[in-house]
């Protein structure tokens, strides 16, 4: 039996380590237009808001919005290039997927990284697993913490909110949840910390993939 019958979860820092690619595109960006490059560890603070939030958050507070526009067309094409080169799955992640299917809850997938980059990442490493939607940024519809994909995804899955627990590792993924009357379970392997978990009132935080289980199957 589970508590939840359906799951929504974050791509990047929650199924996904995809720093180093990310981290790696932008830098190549910045030595482009010859500013300074930052470390992985830095990039876990400027992602989570879609690549045009990852450029103003890299690029001299200031910056004309034609230089935004050239670098973030400039990311797109080295991030196709280059994002599948280091990334891979948290380790247990593909384990808690076929868990969480072999007791027959529904899986989705709502990220603010770009849909094909979503599904491509997903097809890759998940093909074996039937997640009933998955979404990353599309035009026309505003990213998280704007809850219109997830609930997209709720209506999907034929379940109603309160039947959905939405899991993340970021502010924005605990403020989706709330703003789509979910629940949340916020993950500390990934890009943020503790705290800012907390902060958010994010209903449970998991330190590994075992404690989701524990939250979610009883």
């Amino acid at each position: 039996m589970s508590k939840y019958k359906g799951i929504i979860f974050d791509l990047d820092g929650t199924l996904m380590n995809t720093i180093e690619d990310i981290g790696d595109s932008m830098n190549e960006v910045l030595q482009a237009f010859s500013l300074s490059t930052y470390s992985y560890k830095e990039y876990k603070k400027k992602v989570g808001g879609g690549f045009r939030n990852l450029i103003l958050n890299s690029f001299p507070e200031g910056t004309d919005e034609n230089t935004i526009d050239r670098a973030l067309e400039m990311l797109h094409k080295i991030y196709a290039e280059r994002y599948l080169n280091k990334t891979r799955p948290y380790d247990g992640i593909k384990d808690l997927l076929n868990i969480l299917n072999k007791n027959g809850i529904k899986l989705g997938v709502n990220s603010n990284k770009k849909d094909e980059y979503t599904k491509s990442i997903i097809n890759k490493f998940f093909n074996d697993i039937p997640f009933v939607k998955v979404y990353g940024e599309r035009d026309g519809i505003q990213n998280k913490p704007n809850p219109t994909t997830a609930l997209e995804i709720v209506k999907s899955m034929n379940l109603k909110a309160e039947e959905i627990v939405f899991i993340g590792d970021s502010k924005t993924d605990i403020l989706t949840a709330k703003n789509a009357h979910m629940d949340s379970i916020g993950v500390l392997w990934g890009f943020r910390d503790r705290e800012e978990l907390s902060e958010a009132h994010a209903k449970y935080i998991a330190s590994n993939w075992k404690e989701i289980l524990d939250i979610v199957v009883i």
